[in-house]
């Protein structure tokens, strides 16, 4: 097992019995399992998801992004759509002048 991956792991294990996640319980979590790290990993993890809702990371895997913006998907997803397409029609041109060059694939 990778030592990001166990303290990931180690984090989902302390939210799950919902206690705080700090580098010291971290570290507690990943020694416990026999895993090595270098040190500096469990402060970095223990700051990137200090004030982080990890059950709402985990169950909004793929989603938008929480909050408001979930609420401003619906407009945002028609804007997206109208991107998609007009980027759709440009690679669709860059084709077409592709094949005007005066010679083919089988010529």
């Amino acid at each position: 097992m990778s030592s990001d991956l166990a303290i990931v792991y180690a984090a989902l294990i302390l939210k799950d019995d919902n206690v705080e996640v700090s580098a010291d319980k971290l570290q507690t979590l990943v020694k416990a399992a026999g895993i090595e790290v270098e040190p500096i990993w469990y402060s970095l993890y223990a700051k990137a998801l200090e004030g982080q809702d990890l059950k709402e990371l985990v169950f909004n895997v793929g989603a938008p992004a929480a909050g408001g913006a979930a609420v401003a998907g619906g407009a945002a997803a028609g804007g997206a759509a109208e991107e998609a397409k007009e980027e759709e029609k440009k690679e669709e041109e860059k084709e077409e002048s592709d094949d005007d060059m005066g010679f083919g694939l089988f010529d």
